[in-house]
């Protein structure tokens, strides 16, 4: 059984994820945490509830989604996995952060390449990725079918969808991904999203008017 920790971390309001279960091994998705008082939020549950961290996922490359890496690789000495289409925004997300009035000095690269159908284990636990480009080129969601949950990144949101005026976004090819990827998924899957709150496939497929 997958236990999921939900954490709202800088500026833009991101949320970060820790997944675990019963063998206390957990995966961080979407490091977002900006700050001393964020790190140590984060670092404080893990230590608490005396979880191991094995990986860092990151369902896609700006810079909202990456803060925390440096500190997390670095904290847990764990690898950083997202989909190599988005390596170029990592690459540039020192000159990102610029343009939101920030900074963020180290900005490590992606350790492990996930690509569509993939399968990441933890613990007893897997997800399956499946590579949702639109919002960036290497945009991903992550699937467990036993625990009935998707983290969609910034795919999908409650009532809406992800941006696609920022580099690498498309909207005929995020509306795709939705529709072809994420809406087959049974109605009763729970969606945890970039940002905002979590809502469902079912709710999703009656309500979001993007997707009418």
């Amino acid at each position: 059984m997958i236990t999921i920790k939900s954490f709202v971390f800088n500026p833009f309001q991101e949320n970060t994820y820790v997944l675990f279960d019963e063998t206390n091994e957990c995966v961080i998705v979407d490091a977002g945490c900006h700050g001393p008082d964020e790190q140590k939020e984060l670092a404080d549950f893990i230590q608490k509830n005396n979880l191991k961290p094995v990986l860092a996922i990151n369902t896609h490359g700006h810079v909202d989604h990456i803060l925390g890496n440096a500190f997390v690789k670095k904290t847990y000495n764990i690898d950083i996995a997202g989909n190599p289409e988005d390596l170029q925004l990592i690459q540039t997300a020192t000159q990102h952060a610029l343009m939101y009035g920030f900074t963020i000095d180290d900005v490590p690269l992606i350790d492990r390449y996930l690509n569509d159908g993939d399968e990441i284990t933890f613990g007893n636990s897997k997800l399956k990725v499946l590579h949702t480009p639109g919002h960036s080129k290497g945009g991903i969601c992550l699937l467990n079918t036993e625990n009935g949950f998707i983290l969609s990144g910034d795919t999908l949101f409650q009532g809406s969808i992800g941006r696609t005026d920022l580099p690498g976004g498309n909207y005929d090819q995020l509306i795709d991904s939705i529709k072809t990827k994420l809406l087959v998924l049974n109605p009763n899957t729970k969606v945890y999203t970039g940002h905002g709150e979590s809502t469902s496939i079912g709710w999703e497929k009656e309500n979001n008017p993007f997707l009418s």
